[in-house]
């Protein structure tokens, strides 16, 4: 583990800043090349350990994958993938362990697929009962409905539901097999989706390589059987969600921010979190430039947080700033994320002398005058990244294990420090 990171206070914050790729896009961009036949370039990818270890067990399954400067090469499989004797290990990769179990059912023979003690701990029982209905042997080892996971390749094809309410990855998942099934496939979702944005970008990059579907909202999903994925040069986006940390930087100190390659017509879901920003008291431009943050004084809110979750710590940081109680919902499945981002994130704020609650599904934050502490992150990148917003305003904020941060931005700190 690192030493602590102390972050240096800030007067207003002035920065045009071109960001990384999407993590969220070069993860499926990586499945949907890895999938088709032929030769792929992805540009503008973000290189960091989650799509790495995406990357990784693809190549374990027969895809090649070259990372070049600021792009990847891949040659696909054709959805044909190699057999893995040994273990398949992603990290501490949610998003990896779920596509690449989905993915497995594709294959010849037997795989497991086992990541960190904390993936180990993340329930993934209602995609494995999903993966059964369409044909697919596929169980956690330990009986538990968590990783290890053992599946065997022989998808069928057919109908399958998921309830929606723990992850959009599930579905996502499905979306990738679907079309290579020997049977069309029918996806229900039962109840509620989460993270609905993700299900749309996911939907997006199967048509940019060639894939047909339907859909009924986010209810129902069909995907007729015997289609290929289609090799091609696709182009990645910076990354909104990395995006929020700067702009949140300029709402918490009254400065100016632009992020020159993200533009409101984004289907990143995180997007919106301008939109939030603005009703605490920000004001947003959409220029040639790029998107522009200006800060303001900070009042709080009550908002929905189920379409964008990953902006939660980011929102309760701001939150313990501004003026009167922000109330956040829609979002008791980060009690399932890198930590239980509900519990940890109102522990921190209250290290800050902040009162701070963890509900069922949300936070609840009274705004007041935050004090110095050292951050604990619990492994989570998402925790280092939003709680450094607060050490801008608060002189002596240290931040534990700063490298966690490597799993999504590598390059977050080097850009944070030269705001």
């Amino acid at each position: 583990m690192s030493l602590p990171k102390e972050i240096t206070p800030k007067d207003k914050i002035e920065a045009v800043l071109t960001l990384p790729g999407s993590k969220s896009y070069t993860h499926r961009a990586l499945v949907a090349a890895a999938l088709a036949e032929g030769d792929s370039l992805l540009t503008n990818p973000l290189r960091a350990e989650d799509p790495e270890l995406t990357a990784q067990a693809l190549r374990l399954m027969g895809a090649e994958i070259h990372w070049q400067k600021d792009a990847i090469r891949v040659r696909g499989t054709g959805g044909h993938w190699a057999p893995v004797a040994e273990p398949i290990y992603l990290g501490n990769s949610g998003t990896s362990m779920r596509f690449l179990t989905a993915l497995a059912a594709l294959g010849q023979g037997r795989y497991c697929l086992t990541g960190s003690q904390r993936l180990c701990e993340r329930p993934m029982g209602e995609l494995l009962r999903a993966l059964m209905r369409l044909g697919v042997a596929a169980y956690a080892q330990q009986h538990n409905d968590c990783p290890p996971i053992i599946v065997h390749g022989g998808l069928r094809g057919g109908r399958t539901r998921l309830s929606g309410a723990v992850s959009s990855q599930y579905v996502s998942a499905l979306l990738f097999i679907g079309p290579l099934a020997p049977q069309d496939v029918e996806i229900e979702v039962t109840g509620e989706l989460v993270s609905r944005p993700y299900v749309d970008l996911t939907l997006e990059v199967l048509s940019a390589f060639g894939i047909s579907y339907g859909r009924e909202g986010y209810r129902r999903f069909h995907l007729p059987a015997g289609q290929r994925y289609q090799a091609r040069e696709y182009p990645i986006e910076a990354d909104a969600s990395s995006a929020s940390y700067f702009w949140a930087a300029a709402a918490l100190t009254g400065g100016r921010v632009t992020i020159t390659n993200l533009s409101l017509d984004s289907a990143q879901g995180d997007i919106d979190f301008l939109s939030v920003l603005a009703q605490m008291g920000c004001h947003i431009s959409a220029l040639p430039e790029g998107l522009t943050l200006e800060g303001g004084p900070l009042k709080g809110l009550q908002v929905d947080m189920s379409s964008m979750p990953d902006l939660v710590p980011t929102l309760a940081v701001l939150a313990a700033f501004a003026e009167g109680v922000t109330v956040i919902t829609g979002v008791s499945h980060l009690r399932h994320k890198e930590s239980d981002r509900l519990a940890t994130v109102a522990a921190e704020l209250r290290k800050l002398g902040i009162e701070a609650l963890d509900v069922a599904d949300g936070l609840f934050i009274r705004g007041g005058t935050p004090q110095s502490a050292v951050i604990d992150t619990y492994q989570d990148h998402r925790l280092a990244m939003s709680f450094a917003v607060a050490g801008l305003k608060i002189p002596g904020l240290k931040i534990n294990d700063p490298e966690v941060v490597n799993k999504s931005f590598p390059e977050f700190w080097d850009i944070f420090e030269r705001l």
